[in-house]
């Protein structure tokens, strides 16, 4: 079970967007080193604004290319970084993921994953419609949310496109990822 790495992005400003770049640091603990969502307490704003000492389990963010390939097919142009992710993947089912499962990136780093991205409406204002596209309904009503899965960094280390991913399974029964 896993797949690879194709892209990774960070940003040290706040934006919707966070460039590609050759390689990322992942800090145990914190998150992506330099990175504005990096540290042990919430730093998205409006988790921050519900409650500044709430822990950080968004530290990371990933995934999976194959999104991109299927809002292309409704029109939509998205590239890795573009959405606001770290890590951006190839061959993992993030969203298929128990809470508590260790994604092995590279030599090094391991992520260890808390919940799925919340999809909020500034990807409305990145794209006009594509919100609808990574948050919908399934046949039973119930919400389906495709815009990755967040994290929290376990061990650091250096992560690179072409990384492999290895998926570690949480021991009992699992637990279904929920929004974080």
């Amino acid at each position: 079970m896993g797949g690879t790495v194709t892209a990774v992005s960070s940003n040290g400003e706040y934006s919707f967007t966070k460039p590609n770049r050759p390689d990322i640091t992942l800090l145990a603990g914190l998150g992506v080193e330099g990175d504005v969502h990096a540290g042990v307490t919430v730093k998205h704003r409006s988790r921050v604004a519900q409650d500044p000492t709430q822990p950080n389990l968004r530290q990371v963010h990933l995934i999976h290319e194959e999104l991109f390939e299927e809002v292309a097919e409704k029109g939509f142009t998205v590239r890795p970084g573009d959405l606001g992710e770290n890590i951006t993947t190839r061959g993992v089912d993030l969203l298929g993921l128990p809470t508590g499962a260790l994604l092995h990136i590279g030599t090094e780093a391991v992520v260890e994953v808390t919940g799925l991205r919340n999809p909020c409406a500034q990807i409305d204002a990145f794209q006009d419609g594509l919100l609808k596209q990574v948050v919908g309904r399934d046949e039973t009503g119930a919400v389906v949310r495709k815009a990755g899965v967040m994290g929290i960094v376990r061990t650091g280390g250096p992560v690179r496109p072409g990384d492999t991913v290895t998926i570690e399974l949480p021991d009992g029964p699992h637990r279904p990822l929920e929004r974080v």
